[in-house]
């Protein structure tokens, strides 16, 4: 057993500053990155913030239990997409359905409106270039100053990654899946 020996010191640095709004990105291919952004969207609602959650890749045809517990706390809920990409009948539907979710998610970051906007499963958006990353990266960097902005997906772009305040990669270890386990709800949806 490897024994590790607790910090006795502060490690944070002497001069931080407190911002207005952070970007915060979780990316990667391990389990846990929408759960991630889901607490925190649960932490600002519970300070009183107004937020959203939109969900680009998920359909509005989904209950999933994040929806219900969100909607539950007063946090706005939408999922926008068309579902896995691997069930697609209509690709470039879904692309549309993609295009229009992030012009729709473009204008409450651009209202200010909402003091939290989790974007969850963005990054894929980008990576498919379903829409243009540039353009992403320029709406949330000129977003208002008290707006909080908080990106899941894997395979995040350097442009993203460079953006955040805090990146983390959320990376797997394994996975139920790897052992012939189906997704569970309550756990895993």
């Amino acid at each position: 057993m490897n024994e590790q020996v607790p910090p006795t010191s502060d490690p944070r640095p002497a001069d931080l500053i407190v911002p207005e709004s952070l970007v915060v990105l979780h990316t990667g291919d391990g389990k846990g990155k929408t759960t991630a952004a889901i607490g925190t969207a649960v932490r600002a609602r519970a300070l009183g913030w107004p937020v959203i959650v939109l969900q680009f890749i998920k359909s509005g045809q989904w209950k999933s239990g994040e929806e219900e517990s969100c909607r539950a706390l007063g946090i706005e809920f939408a999922a926008l997409g068309a579902g896995f990409t691997w069930d697609s009948t209509n690709m470039q539907n879904d692309i549309t359905l993609a295009r229009t979710a992030w012009n729709r998610a473009a204008e409450y970051i651009r209202a200010g409106s909402h003091r939290l906007i989790v974007l969850d499963e963005l990054t894929y958006l980008c990576s498919w270039n379903w829409i243009e990353t540039d353009e992403v990266v320029d709406v949330i960097a000129r977003r208002p100053s008290d707006v909080s902005v908080v990106i899941t997906g894997r395979d995040a772009d350097p442009r993203l990654v460079a953006l955040a305040d805090t990146a983390s990669e959320v990376r797997s270890l394994h996975h139920a899946y790897d052992r012939g386990i189906a997704a569970m709800r309550g756990v895993d949806f």
